[in-house]
């Protein structure tokens, strides 16, 4: 379903950790450059699980909420982005993040359950003015999907269901992916970038 991009100049941007094995084997098969998508939304003071915003490494994304203190979202902010860099250096070292500037930029998840965070991540890529933005997922519930299709040039997933059951539900070995896999995938393909 990806083979229409092979000529393309993409980068794969995987949500780690689950994403990374799924973009680490696209990577290799049509030798794309990887990076890590990372993203993390901003909870609401009264209730984390409601998302007021979403942070990447270079931007953030606000929902307007009135009665919510700017201290509380510029310290958020500022945690999420520390907490983010830490993690991106964890996983990558001093590699820089690639230029997404007129690329195809392929976004890479295991599975999509609500959409939320990827949908304030792809308005963050946007802003990046990437020649196109698709998404490669294998399974997404059906409300979901049509929701993210409507932002993104190129929504491409195997599996749209009805009865979505959870992404674990669809894979025979839904095994966590470790730090220690991340690391030693994105090496690779580094390392298969270089050789180049």
């Amino acid at each position: 379903m990806l083979e229409k991009f092979k000529n393309d100049n993409c980068v794969i941007l995987a949500v780690p950790r689950g994403g990374v094995p799924i973009g680490y084997h696209i990577a290799q098969a049509y030798h794309f450059p990887m990076d890590l998508l990372l993203t993390k939304k901003i909870g609401h003071p009264l209730n984390k699980e409601l998302a007021i915003g979403a942070v990447s490494l270079e931007d953030e994304i606000i929902d307007d909420y009135p009665y919510i203190s700017k201290d509380y979202i510029n310290n958020q902010i500022l945690e999420i982005k520390e907490s983010l860099k830490k993690r991106y250096k964890k996983f990558l070292g001093n590699r820089s993040p690639i230029e997404l500037l007129n690329k195809t930029v392929i976004i890479v998840d295991d599975g999509i359950a609500t959409g939320n965070t990827l949908l304030a991540a792809i308005k963050m890529i946007r802003r990046k003015s990437p020649k196109k933005i698709v998404i490669a997922v294998p399974v997404a519930p059906t409300d979901s999907a049509k929701k993210i299709m409507s932002k993104v040039d190129e929504f491409i997933c195997p599996l749209i269901t009805n009865d979505f059951v959870g992404v674990g539900g669809y894979y025979l070995d839904f095994s966590q992916v470790s730090d220690e896999e991340v690391i030693q995938l994105m090496d690779e393909i580094y390392s298969l970038e270089n050789k180049k």
